[in-house]
């Protein structure tokens, strides 16, 4: 694993400012730019590199990026999935043309990566520019169109057979709340649907448990902070977040209040994000492999570029679960 050390050389910050931008330290004043050299600082030292391919092309994609510069830095999975696609990109001589919904137009291009959640009139005005169309991190078959996505079925099978393994049987979630851009449709959270259906069939369900707030470390923090004002002597013995930002949040809230992670509360987060393994303490958490799964995105527009398909496809990509030192 990369030292605080490390980060701060590559991104020519002081130590100190690696650490308290990768804890999410509220009073740090650094601007955008220094947080963003830093994450990315850490995704790249902490990535494993995977056998590169030798073919080279000359194809132009489209980029259309769902969250901005600001928004990435709250939860950082969709800048490691970036990482992953400009990498690829750079390494396969591929022009990348990166892009806002808000920009889009009638540009030339060989194929579009849409990286995000869309509405399905997102996606068919995205299919209307360019047929050779590949969403990521967004199941859009039920619609027509092709996608790659995670396997949360797997992921929260193995999280909640870990957990009860362990014998914990009070389980509670903090699910993340997203909304579509423009129309701001709110969407499902699936890691919350397979949760209860799982803790339903185990008779562990408990409605009082699930807590629901935005993806970031702040909110995180206030969602746990009320709950355990609310419940201080009736709370789950483990906690499973829908992201490490949220995970990172909910920590602190648990210590503030007095409590011991893991020894009093359990926490498990999800995407494995190199933050995970700076806070204190360490993360357990659903490794999703997002700078690969970015990979994977451009080899897969580019075979969609170069052999039409008669159906859409969905590829679905597995997860591991990743034991470090918030659970008990």
């Amino acid at each position: 694993m990369a030292t605080i050390k490390d980060i701060a050389k590559l991104a020519g910050v002081s130590p100190a400012t690696v650490s308290r931008v990768l804890n999410y330290d509220p009073d740090l004043s650094a601007g955008i730019e220094t947080k963003q050299k830093v994450f990315e600082a850490a995704e790249e030292l902490n990535y494993t590199k995977h056998k590169k391919s030798t073919k080279n092309t000359k194809a132009k994609i489209l980029f259309i990026q769902w969250y901005d510069e600001a928004e990435e830095l709250e939860d950082i999975y969709y800048l490691s999935i970036r990482l992953g696609i400009e990498k690829k990109a750079e390494e396969l001589g591929l022009e990348l043309i990166k892009r806002s919904l808000e920009e889009l137009n009638s540009e030339q291009a060989d194929g579009i990566l849409a990286l995000g959640k869309f509405t399905t009139e997102q996606a068919d005005a995205l299919f209307e520019i360019n047929n050779n169309l590949l969403f990521v991190d967004f199941d859009a078959l039920d619609i027509g169109y092709n996608s790659l996505v995670i396997d949360f079925q797997q992921s929260m099978s193995s999280v909640l057979t870990y957990l009860i393994r362990h014998g914990h049987q009070k389980i509670g979630m903090i699910s993340g709340e997203e909304y579509t851009l423009g129309s701001q449709k709110p969407l499902e959270d699936k890691r919350l649907t397979i949760f209860k259906e799982i803790l339903l069939q185990k008779k562990l369900f408990n409605e009082s448990y699930v807590l629901r707030t935005p993806f970031t470390v702040a909110k995180g923090y206030e969602v746990m902070k009320d709950f355990l004002e609310k419940y201080p002597n009736d709370y789950p013995s483990a906690f499973f977040a829908s992201s490490d930002a949220l995970a990172v949040g909910a920590l602190k809230a648990i210590q503030e209040a007095g409590l011991k992670v893991p020894e009093d509360i359990s926490v498990i987060g999800f995407n494995d994000i190199s933050v995970a393994k700076y806070v204190s303490p360490p993360l357990t958490t659903i490794k999703v492999h997002t700078e690969w799964m970015g990979e994977l995105a451009v080899e897969t527009i580019l075979s969609l570029i170069h052999e039409q398909t008669p159906v859409a496809r969905k590829i679905t990509i597995a997860t591991e679960l990743i034991e470090r030192a918030s659970t008990k």
